[in-house]
Parts: C-alpha cells; sequence; structure tokens
C-alpha cells in the first residue's frame, strides 16, 4: 500500500520571535492610527467611525491567543492508563475514491498506538451509472490483512444511504469502548495521530479532542493551494484558541476524538436531529463536540495530525463551504440556546454576529458620514494594509506544521499568497455566509458528493 506523508508539530517559539511579535505591534500601531484618524476627522472619541472599527478588531481576539497553543503531554505516571485504553475507530464510506478509502485504512493500521476496533460502514454508495459501488477488492484486501495475529477486530458493513449520522451510530451505538475515534474516509492518519490525540485524556475533564486537519493534494491546482489558507483561519486559528480555553466548539469530523459514554448516551438523539422538521445529517462534528461541551472540556491537540483530500472543483468546494456554513447557522442558535449564558461559547458566539454586523455596518457609516466619506481612500489604505498584516500574522501558522509532502519552497509560496486569501474570504466567502445564514433551513444528508469527486 501507499506509503502515507508524515508531519510533525513544530514550536512556534521561533516564530513569536520572529514573526508573530513584529507583525502584532505592527498590526496595533495600524489599529490605534488609524482609530485617532477617525476620531479627528468626526470630532468625537466616544462614537462616529474610531469605536465600530476598534471593536471589531478587539473581537479579533483569538488571533493573539491561537498562539498560545500548545500539545498537551503525559507524565510517565499517567501514560499506562492510556495504554490501557479500549480505542474504536470509525470510518463512514460514501462514494469514496476507492484508493483513497484505501490509503486511509492503511494509515489506521500504521498507527504507534495501535487500536483495537477498526468500524468500517459503507452508507450505500452508489458509482457514476447509479449502480452500488461495493469497495469488494478494498474490503477483501483490508480483512484480509487484519486477519493476522495482533490485528485490530474489523467489521465492515453496508447500510442503506441514510446519511452519515446513521452510518456512525449503526456500530457505535453499541460499542463498549473507552475512546470513539470519528475518521473521514479521505482522511489519512500521521503514525503518531492516535497516541497524540489519545494523551489529553489524561484529564478526566476533558471529553473530546479534535486533531489538526491538513490539506493532503495540497499542490494539485491554484484552488487546493488556495484552500491550505482558507482553512487556517479556523483549523489553526479560532480553534486553537478556544482550546487554550478548553471549549473548542467544532471538531472536524476528518478526525475527532471523544469518550465512548457521550457518544454512547446520544445515540437515538443524534441521528434524528431535526431542524424545523427537516433530518438534520450535517454538521454531524459539532453536534458530537456540542454533547461533549455539556459534559466537559474540549480541546484541539495541534499534535495529532491528519491529512485530507480538498476539493479540487470550484463548484464542489462552494458546495462543501455552503453545507458547512449552513450547519454551522443551525449550531450558533443550539449554542445560544443550551449554553450557559455566562459561559465562554455563548459570548464567543454573540461577539462573532457583532464582528459581523460591524463588518457590514462601517461601510455604511462611512458612506453615510461626510467627514469620513471624504477621506474614504485613507480609510480604504489604512484598511487594507490592517487586513495585509492580519493575514500574514494568520499564515505564519503555516509554519508551525513540517510535512514530508511539501517544501519549504512551498510553503513560502503559500505564505506570499496570504492577502489573496483573506480578499477570497471578503469577496466570496462572506457574502455566501450570509447567504447560507437565510437559508440554513436547506439542509440534506451528505450534502457534498453525489458521485465520487475528488481522486487520490
Amino acid at each position: 500500500m501507499t506509503e502515507p506523508p508524515r508531519a510533525r508539530h513544530a514550536s512556534p517559539r521561533a516564530l513569536a520571535l520572529l514573526g508573530v511579535l513584529p507583525l502584532t505591534a505592527f498590526l496595533a500601531w495600524g489599529v490605534a492610527h488609524a482609530v485617532r484618524l477617525a476620531a479627528t476627522w468626526t470630532g468625537h472619541t466616544s462614537d462616529g467611525m474610531a469605536l465600530p472599527w476598534l471593536v471589531s478588531f478587539l473581537l479579533l481576539w483569538w488571533v493573539p491567543v491561537s498562539w498560545l497553543e500548545r500539545p498537551r503531554s503525559v507524565t510517565p505516571a499517567h501514560q499506562p492508563a492510556l495504554d490501557a485504553l479500549t480505542v474504536t475507530v470509525q470510518v463512514p464510506v460514501y462514494n469514496e475514491d476507492p484508493h483513497a478509502l484505501r490509503v486511509c485504512l492503511d494509515s489506521v493500521l500504521r498507527q504507534s498506538r495501535p487500536v483495537q476496533r477498526i468500524h468500517v460502514v459503507d452508507d450505500g454508495s452508489i458509482d457514476d451509472t447509479g449502480e452500488p459501488l461495493t469497495y469488494a477488492d478494498v474490503r477483501a484486501e483490508f480483512l484480509a490483512l487484519t486477519k493476522a495475529p495482533g490485528m485490530p477486530e474489523v467489521t465492515w458493513t453496508r447500510t442503506p444511504n441514510r446519511g452519515k449520522r446513521h452510518a456512525q451510530m449503526a456500530v457505535l451505538a453499541a460499542d463498549d469502548a473507552d475512546i470513539f475515534v470519528t475518521l473521514d474516509s479521505d482522511s489519512v492518519l500521521d503514525p503518531e495521530a492516535v497516541a497524540e490525540g489519545l494523551k489529553p485524556f489524561a484529564d478526566p475533564k476533558i471529553t473530546s479532542v479534535a486533531g489538526q486537519v491538513l490539506v493532503l493534494n495540497h499542490d494539485t491546482n491554484p484552488l487546493t493551494r488556495m484552500i491550505n489558507l482558507l482553512y487556517l483561519p479556523f483549523t489553526r486559528g479560532l480553534r486553537s484558541a478556544q482550546s487554550v480555553l478548553g471549549r473548542v466548539t467544532i471538531n472536524s469530523g476528518t478526525l475527532a476524538f471523544y469518550r465512548g459514554a457521550i457518544v454512547r448516551n446520544a445515540a437515538g438523539t443524534y441521528e434524528n436531529e431535526t431542524f424545523r422538521g427537516r433530518p438534520m445529517q450535517m454538521n454531524d462534528d459539532s453536534m458530537l463536540t456540542f454533547y461533549s461541551l455539556l459534559a466537559g472540556d474540549t480541546v484541539h491537540q495541534p499534535s495529532s495530525l491528519v491529512f485530507t483530500l480538498a476539493p479540487e472543483r470550484p463548484r464542489h468546494y462552494l458546495r462543501q463551504q455552503m453545507r458547512w456554513m449552513r450547519g454551522t447557522t443551525v449550531r450558533h442558535l443550539w449554542w445560544l440556546r443550551y449554553m450557559p449564558l455566562g459561559g465562554i461559547v455563548f459570548w464567543t458566539t454573540v461577539s462573532e454576529y457583532v464582528h459581523m454586523l460591524l463588518g457590514l455596518a462601517i461601510p455604511v457609516i462611512v458612506l453615510a458620514n461626510e467627514d469620513l466619506r471624504g477621506h474614504a481612500d485613507t480609510l480604504l489604505a489604512s484598511g487594507l494594509l490592517i487586513a495585509t498584516v492580519m493575514s500574514y500574522l494568520m499564515a505564519l501558522r503555516l509554519f508551525t506544521v513540517q510535512r514530508t509532502d511539501m517544501t519549504t519552497r512551498q510553503t513560502l509560496f503559500l505564505f506570499a499568497l496570504a492577502p489573496l486569501a483573506a480578499l477570497w474570504r471578503t469577496l466570496i466567502l462572506r457574502p455566501m455566509y450570509l447567504y447560507a445564514m437565510a437559508t440554513c433551513h436547506r439542509i440534506n444528508r451528505w450534502g457534498t458528493r453525489t458521485t465520487v469527486e475528488v481522486s487520490l
């Protein structure tokens, strides 16, 4: 089978000295300078343009906080308890590229910390002609390989197509494992992913752990290169900052770890969630994280690394984003309703919407205020400068991972493109998000593909 890529989380200390501190200092100066200019032009110090602009940048608290994240480690005294945990990996499959699935399963068997069980559930895959896609060769090869002594216990089930959550709970509801690992079928685990992902569970308060997601097909075309940067603000920005506070709100289905009791207790409810009377099968990862938040702390383990296939065509990418955005909108409503009023999750959700509203209101303020309208070019230049610095500050997170499948030259090239990613988010993703919020009731099952769309 194909040798998987390797990756290693690198210490950000050198980056903090060489990049983060200078960029942060320049960003603070730029914001202060812009706010002072806005206050001078409007003749006010407490209202006009200055206050909303200042608040909008303060709401980006997660950018500097993300740099405080460090991988969780364990002492030799705690390691035997982690080694004794029974770990089950569940892989839901739907219209996946057979070779990608083969490499995914092979990566599970290559783990330095072996897992005890692997459950593969094919949720009624079909090929381009509408006939069943059975993965007969992959299944036979995998089942034969795992018959050897010392291999994990394996099941391979095919079910009628009912959605990812049903595929997961078809086996997890009756599994008595201590830890469940949810793994997408287009994902490839780093050999240390499971060992690192289990370390946070040495703390009994932690109920779920998110792995760090890397784009596997990062150099296929301009879109996949851009996706490397577009994923950063969440996968290594907001999620990292939330992890510092122990309140990660959305794990990636690509790789996540849960205490088994959390998932088993959700059986019957999780797979039958509805929104406005319609079945809710998208955003399975955020729902499991939601259950975990209700029971304890949720964190991100940056040293538990997983590679995943990103969309290679614009239409596929935009459908994926729309599905995620609609699902996140629904989850926001759940957080505002069920999370403690004085808790971090509730108020960070509120701050996200306040930031969004300010992003819409500030241009209106500029156009409506005669003094500011006369300085619109200066304000635009200041805003672009600040946005560029912010983009590079976030893109520095690229250097916190060392990959065997990406050269330093490729990483530097991506870093140079950071402002383009910020422009993409502003011009394409932000309008899409507003549309997704207005149409969040249009939910479906898997949502991303009707046939195999990305091949390895």
